[in-house]
């Protein structure tokens, strides 16, 4: 599996972290998808730090009450998945009310991820998603008999700032995020925020 890498350079006098994120897909369903801070690494002043991460997919879910931006989505539970195999999940509910993530098999459309959420889903209480490398990278509010549906597309936004990992954001209020892109055997690439508190990537 292609492992792809993100160096991140802080030439600037600010503290802070480097935030990797995804801009969200479309989805089959209408709902606020969110976006989740992805990787986040703190960097003074002239250090660097670098990502690495495997286009490998999870299910998740967090019991985070209201989804919203701004608290932090932090998995209770994540299992394998895979777009052209293990694509299909359900959220559920044990005879405690223990929400929990059964077996993932290959009864979902090819090419998608499909988290059906079962009839005892707690409404507001619960969020489910999905994740690439080990770490959250989208989440719904969950509900009662309602299927999430994400299509994986691959795409990386870095900004600096103050995020926290699993944050919840709100892409359309994000400033000063640049994207970095990949393609080809271009699997490594970097990002310097400038002394002009401006991210260049080469």
């Amino acid at each position: 599996m292609t492992q792809y890498s993100l160096t991140c350079i802080n030439n600037s006098s600010l503290s802070g972290s480097f935030v990797v994120f995804q801009k969200a897909p479309p989805m089959t369903i209408p709902g606020n998808v969110f976006s989740l801070a992805w990787f986040v690494r703190p960097a003074a002043p002239q250090t660097k730090v670098t990502f690495n991460w495997t286009l490998d997919y999870c299910f998740m879910w967090s019991e985070t009450g209201v989804l919203q931006p701004g608290i932090t989505f932090n998995p209770s539970q994540m299992v394998g998945a895979d777009p052209n195999g293990s694509n299909f999940v359900q959220l559920t509910a044990d005879e405690y009310g223990a929400s929990y993530l059964s077996p993932p098999n290959t009864s979902g459309a090819v090419g998608f991820l499909t988290i059906q959420q079962l009839a005892n889903v707690v409404p507001n209480r619960t969020s489910v998603g999905v994740g690439m490398s080990g770490s959250g990278t989208f989440a719904i509010q969950a509900a009662p008999n309602m299927n999430a549906v994400f299509t994986p597309h691959p795409n990386y936004w870095v900004l600096f700032g103050n995020v926290e990992p699993g944050q919840v954001m709100d892409v359309e209020d994000v400033t000063g995020a640049v994207e970095v892109s990949y393609g080809g055997s271009l699997t490594s690439r970097t990002a310097t925020l400038g002394m002009d508190n401006l991210i260049s990537i080469a």
